[in-house]
């Protein structure tokens, strides 16, 4: 930092020298009204937009012009040796210049997204009335209890089922007098009675052979969990009438959850499904549950801009509840490629610069197309090759010298004449665009 001030000060000291040995000298006009980076020029020290091609006064502060030395052309192979910056040992410690080799590897990048648990819709049924009735006995009589598959959950009385019953009975009853073993229309009215009670109203294959072994119809009929869970809501009291199609329970298993991430739209591209997944929860510090991308939105968000991810996870220890907020990282695999710290790439506008050392303490800077960032790395897709020695750290003092040593480009040139200018003229040209100094 000190050898870059330094320089800073020895190049306006040695341009104030100058500036004073420029106005005492009468240099020759080149062509008509306009000046000659080649031979020099005059310009005012605090407008240096204003640029004459002979000596004179600034028609904005009214200072005397002084004289710049001329600049010859730089042809493309000096253009291309400026670009590149020599330091010496003694710079190159001072701006903490330290370099590594691009090297080729595969990174693995992790997404971060936040999301909420919520039911496997697979593991979720709820359990309806086939038909109406009144509601005699409630075996699970509160929200939150949990089930077995086949445990009772509400004993019915059905007129209707009643009657299917009493029809089963007597057509069992029908096909035990003599010959009718051999009448297929008692077989027929046998199998369509017990066909209704299974298919129609629901019962079980013990049910209706209970019915069939003891020829006799019970007043009420129990009605079984399909599913092993949790109640998630009950909708009946005992005593209730209800009609076909009423919900009586909603039932879900939460041995495996659904996770809902929202992923934004600049990481989709990265997501596949099947990529593994980490997710944590605030109430379970330090736990990390695993899952897999199971569907990935085919919309995305307007409002959030982003892209809701399904993931699955086990759950057997009931640990993740629906409706928890929770964290997690997709973990995306890379296939190999040109990697390099990311501390090595310069953004500059749209471009996106890697500082190469070229030869011991010469760099020389490159364009390069970045792809995946994984924490302190980068994947390189365009720009660098193997082996290459790049700039870890020190880049930007680097760019600062660069900039430094640059050709000046000289933009909108103010011509000095002998005629006052108006203010308004003066107004206008003093926005003009002039060279850097």
């Amino acid at each position: 930092m000190f050898t870059f001030t330094l320089l800073a000060f020895i190049v306006v000291g040695c341009g104030k020298h100058g500036n004073h040995e420029a106005g005492d000298r009468k240099d020759t006009i080149v062509g008509e009204g306009t000046a000659d980076s080649q031979s020099g020029y005059y310009t005012c020290p605090m407008h240096p937009s204003v640029i004459s091609d002979k000596p004179g006064s600034c028609p904005v502060c009214g200072m005397t012009l002084v004289r710049k030395a001329g600049t010859p052309q730089a042809s493309a192979e000096d253009i291309g040796v400026i670009a590149s910056v020599s330091l010496s040992q003694a710079q190159r410690v001072i701006a903490n210049v330290a370099t590594t080799p691009a090297v080729r590897r595969s990174i693995d990048k992790e997404i971060s997204a936040v999301g909420v648990v919520d039911y496997a819709e697979p593991l979720r049924t709820k359990v309806a009335a086939r038909f109406g009735g009144r509601i005699e006995k409630l075996y699970v009589d509160y929200t939150g209890t949990k089930v077995k598959k086949g445990q009772p959950l509400f004993a019915l009385y059905s007129p209707d089922l009643y009657s299917a019953e009493r029809e089963f009975v007597l057509a069992l009853n029908a096909m035990d007098t003599p010959g009718a073993d051999a009448n297929p229309d008692r077989k027929a009215m046998v199998d369509a009675a017990r066909d209704r009670l299974s298919i129609h109203f629901g019962l079980t294959g013990g049910q209706v052979a209970r019915i069939e072994r003891t020829r006799t119809v019970d007043q009420t009929i129990t009605f079984y969990s399909p599913i092993s869970g949790t109640v998630l809501d009950k909708e009946v009291l005992e005593g209730q009438y209800i009609g076909e199609g009423t919900v009586l329970y909603d039932l879900a298993d939460l041995s495996r959850v659904w996770i809902y991430l929202d992923v934004y739209e600049k990481d989709v591209r990265f997501i596949r499904i099947d990529h593994p997944v980490r997710i944590r929860a605030e109430s379970y510090p330090g736990e990390v549950f695993r899952g897999r991308v199971t569907f990935i939105d085919p919309v995305i968000n307007p409002e959030t801009r982003t892209v809701r991810v399904r993931t699955e996870s086990d759950n057997a220890s009931g640990k993740l509840k629906p409706q928890m907020y929770v964290r997690a990282e997709i973990h995306v695999p890379a296939a190999e490629s040109i990697v390099i710290p990311a501390s090595a790439i310069m953004y500059t506008g749209k471009r996106k610069i890697v500082w190469v050392e070229v030869k011991e303490n010469t760099f020389e800077p490159r364009d390069v197309r970045v792809g995946i960032t994984a924490g302190p790395m980068v994947e390189i897709l365009e720009g660098l090759h193997e082996g290459e020695q790049v700039v870890a750290s020190g880049g930007y003092l680097i760019e600062s010298e660069s900039q430094l040593r640059a050709p000046m480009s000289r933009g909108s040139v103010h011509r000095h004449e002998d005629t006052p200018k108006t203010p308004a003229s003066e107004g206008h040209e003093g926005h003009s665009g002039g060279e850097r100094q």
